[in-house]
């Protein structure tokens, strides 16, 4: 449990300082809040419809499952891209699904560990407001 907090509060902290630097980088129209992430369990996502903004994160939360044993099939990926789970020596990144774009798409994840049923949910993504 701790090591999935840890997972959680590094990935949001990552998210949030790449944020602030891309935003930072961006015309003076561009700035604004940070977008802050939204977090669920893979056990929670089946048959569900997640909303997010462009430029947030779903951050996937992979309980006792490996972080790098997801991949996930995007129906659209003009509205949402994956990030692939990943360690290194210092931190454990969960995967998630990136809002770039507004739209409606589904997302099929996938467990190479096996016998897990596939996920199957939508994300629905809208303009961010000012």
């Amino acid at each position: 449990m701790l090591t999935t907090v840890r997972s959680v509060r590094v990935f949001s902290a990552l998210v949030a300082v790449t944020a602030a630097l891309t935003l930072g980088a961006c015309s003076p129209a561009m700035n604004g809040p940070v977008i802050a992430p939204v977090t669920m369990s893979a056990n929670d996502l089946q048959g569900q419809t997640v909303d997010l903004v462009v430029g947030q994160v779903l951050n996937i939360d992979t309980g006792s499952l490996p972080v790098d044993s997801y991949n996930a099939d995007i129906e659209d990926e003009s509205v949402a891209t994956f990030t692939q789970g990943r360690e290194d020596d210092t931190a454990t990144f969960n995967p998630g699904i990136n809002a770039v774009g507004v739209g409606s798409t589904g997302v099929v994840m996938t467990n190479e560990d096996g016998g897990i049923q596939p996920l199957e949910f939508t994300v629905v993504v809208t303009e961010r407001t000012p």
